[in-house]
This record gives structure tokens, sequence and C-alpha cells, in this order.
């Protein structure tokens, strides 16, 4: 007797396995096109494919999901165990293993944004490196000669940076290294114009700087290869991005954070009116400290002049006294030879007034050419005789010969009262 079957195959024909597996994802795939789902992260995987295999999961059930390279690539964040997600895609099914799985093309996270996710997320993994460490920062240079600022050349925060700088110091050289400051692909053109900027000869600073904008304007300054750019940088990096509430990884990274753009030109170089203040304050503190020293010496002098014919008279009472308790103890036979003796010293005594006066005038004629020698020094008196000192206005350097300088650049000469401001006509070596 044949065996009992569970059904009639004239009734219900068997299907092969991809054939059923095939109806089941034309059906799961024809229902379900476009879902949204809510569910928390579990078993994040990332093969060197790009693609992130993942788990969606909540309190009763789990589904599998992938989210391909292409759609990864614009993730703005990292997805990690744990995070609550809001994902976007259609159902699938794999056949060869016979699961379905949401494929993935859009995640959002719960709560927080997926900016500021990747914000913090980023700060965390930077900050663990060292990259924030106030130890690795350097100290910006107090007279740049040349600054690169890397920055939108049609934006108003160039207009505002070379404002202040053009008002507070003109000796520095500002030079542009142009580069997009939003949208896509534009972190890799800040690293790249920050390398250029390092590989300018005579640069002493870098300035990155951009105006205010939403935190999707600033995001190229939140990118992790803008801020490894600035930790790379050979010269130091201060950066004056948007507004004084707005606080990008690039600011957290650069050698000095300037609240704005303005600010940031401010910080890296100084201010005319008050380097002049300083040299005028030196310029008195040197005139008085040479005062000093020639009235010091003169006091000196005169106390020793005061006290050498005193120190002379005192040193003749002693030895004539010396003389005549040696008479007394001596033969009659020296006596004369001491009366010869005592009479040389009387000479001498009588001579003595008029040596002091020659010596004295003597002291005198020195101490009047040490002041004039002091005198001579001070850098006021050389001045005050008609004399000046020019330098060249770009740089600062004093000018030795006429081939310091060439024909049309500015020149400053330092008078005894005031300086005066030109422009070379004319060389002659």
């Amino acid at each position: 007797m044949p065996p009992a079957t569970l059904f009639d195959s004239s009734e219900t024909p068997a299907l092969t396995v991809g054939e059923l597996t095939r109806r089941v994802k034309s059906r799961l795939e024809g229902e379900f096109g476009r879902v949204a789902v809510r569910g928390e992260v579990a078993g994040v995987s990332k093969p060197k494919s790009g693609h992130i295999y993942f788990k969606l999961k909540d309190e009763t059930a789990s589904l599998q999901a992938v989210l391909w390279r292409s759609d990864a690539a614009r993730l703005k964040f990292d997805l990690r165990d744990g995070l609550a997600v809001l994902a976007f895609g259609r159902i699938s099914v794999y056949e060869v293993r016979g699961e379905y799985q949401l494929v993935v093309n859009a995640l959002e996270p719960e709560g927080a944004g997926a900016l500021d996710i990747a914000f913090r997320q980023l700060v965390e993994r930077l900050g663990a490196e060292g990259l924030f460490d106030p130890a690795r920062k350097r100290k910006l240079p107090k007279f740049p000669r040349r600054i690169v600022v890397v920055t939108s050349p049609t934006g108003a925060a160039l207009r505002d940076f070379l404002q202040v700088i053009g008002r507070r110091w003109r000796l520095t050289e500002v030079l542009i290294a142009p580069t997009r400051v939003q949208g896509v692909g534009a972190s890799a053109e800040i690293a790249r114009a920050i390398a250029l900027a390092n590989r300018v000869p005579g640069a002493d600073l870098v300035a990155l700087v951009r105006g205010g904008g939403s935190i999707e304007d600033l995001w190229a300054f939140n990118e992790e290869r803008t801020a490894r750019a600035i930790v790379a940088s050979r010269l130091p990096v201060v950066t004056g991005v948007g507004h004084e509430v707005d606080v990008t990884i690039a600011d957290l990274c650069a050698d000095f954070r300037a609240l704005t753009p303005s600010e940031a030109a401010e910080r890296v170089v100084p201010d005319v009116r008050q380097v002049e203040q300083r040299l005028d304050d030196l310029s008195e503190r040197l005139a008085h400290a040479v005062d000093r020293r020639v009235e010091a010496a003169r006091t000196r002098l005169n106390h020793a002049r005061a006290r050498l014919p005193r120190a002379l008279v005192n040193s003749v009472a002693r030895a004539r006294a010396r003389l005549d308790r040696a008479g007394e103890r001596l033969p009659r036979a020296v006596a004369d030879r001491l009366k010869s003796a005592r009479a040389r010293l009387d000479l001498a005594r009588e001579r003595l007034p008029r040596a002091l006066t020659r010596l004295v005038a003597s002291k005198r004629a020195e101490t009047s050419r040490l002041a004039a020698a002091l005198e001579a020094l001070s850098p006021l008196g050389v001045l005050a005789r008609g004399y000046s000192i020019t330098f060249r206005e770009r740089d600062g350097a004093v000018l030795h010969a006429a081939t310091d300088v060439e024909v049309g650049e500015r020149v400053v000469s330092r008078l005894g009262a005031g300086r005066v401001v030109g422009r070379v006509e004319q060389v002659e070596p």
C-alpha cells in the first residue's frame, strides 16, 4: 500500500525553492515599496567594500538592513550600535539565503540631528588623539611679515580682515589662498589651501576666516580633513569663523581662535599707535638712564676729589710723626739726615697745594670728557643734532647704503622730533 501524502500534488503543484522565493520576493517588494522604519541599531559591520550591514530592532523583533557604499558615503555621522534612528528605504529579499532585508537609502538620528551627532562623534575621536591639546598649540609671531589668508576671495570676511589689517599695521604683507568655504568638497579645498600657504616663502602665519551662517553652511570647518590640515600646518593657524556663538572643530584645532574675522585680524598684527607709544617710552627711559649714569659719575668724582687733599695731608702728617719718633731713637750722627729729610718733607708740603690744583684740574677735564662721551652715545642726542635714521617701511630694516632701497619704495626717517614718510625718487650708489 503506497504511503500517505499530506496533499494531492494534482491540486497543489510543488514549487522549487527558487520559484517560491521569487514569489515571496515579488509579493513583499510589491507591497512594501518605500518604507520608513524606526528602531535601534545593532550588529554594525563595515567591510572593506564600503557597504554597511546592521540590524534594526525593538522590543519585539529585529530586521536585517544594508546601506550600500554610495549611500553610506553621504552619511554625516558614524553609525554605531545602540543609536536610535529613522531609516528610509525599501524591502528586498536576498534569494540566496531566503532572507528579507531593508535596503536603506537614508538615515536620520532620533532626537538630535545628524550634524549634531557627527560633530560630537568627531570631537570625541579627535580629542582622544590629542588634536585639541593646549600644549600642542604655538604662540603667534608678534610682528608677522607675511600672512596667508585662506578664505573665499569674494566674501565679506576677507574685506573685514583686510580693513582691520590696513588700519592697524601696514608693514605686513597679506596674501590670499582662495577657496570655497561651504558646500560639497569645500573641506578638501580648504585643506589644499592650507598646505599651499605652508609653501609660501617667508610666510609667518595662516589665517582661516569665514563669515557667519547655519551649521550646514559652516560644516566644511567641522570635517576631519580640515581639522587634520590645521594640525599638520607648519605655520601657526588662526581661525575667525562665523560669529561669537559659532564654535567649529577647526577652532578647537587652531593655535588661536578668534571670535570673528575682524578679531582675527586684530590678534595677528600689532596696533601701530601702541608700538609708536612704546618706542617713545623706551626712548625716554633710555635718555633718563644715560642722564642718571652721567650724574652718578659726576657725584663719585666730586666725592673722590673732596677726599683726596684730606687723605694726602693725613698721610704726610702720619709720615712726619713716624719720622719724629724715629729721630728720637736714632744716634746724633743720623740726626742730620733726619733733619734733611724733614726739610724735603716740608718742601713737598709747600708744593702739595699746587700739585692738588693741577690734579683736580686734570680730573675735571677727564670728567668733562667722559660726560661728553656718554652724551654722544645717546641716540636722542645724535638725532637732535640734525641726524636721522631711515628704514624701509615694508619690513622696518634700517638703511645702511643707497643700494638697500629701490626706486618707488616707501621709507620712514626718524628725526630728533617726529618722523618723515616718503617715497624714493632716485638711488645714487
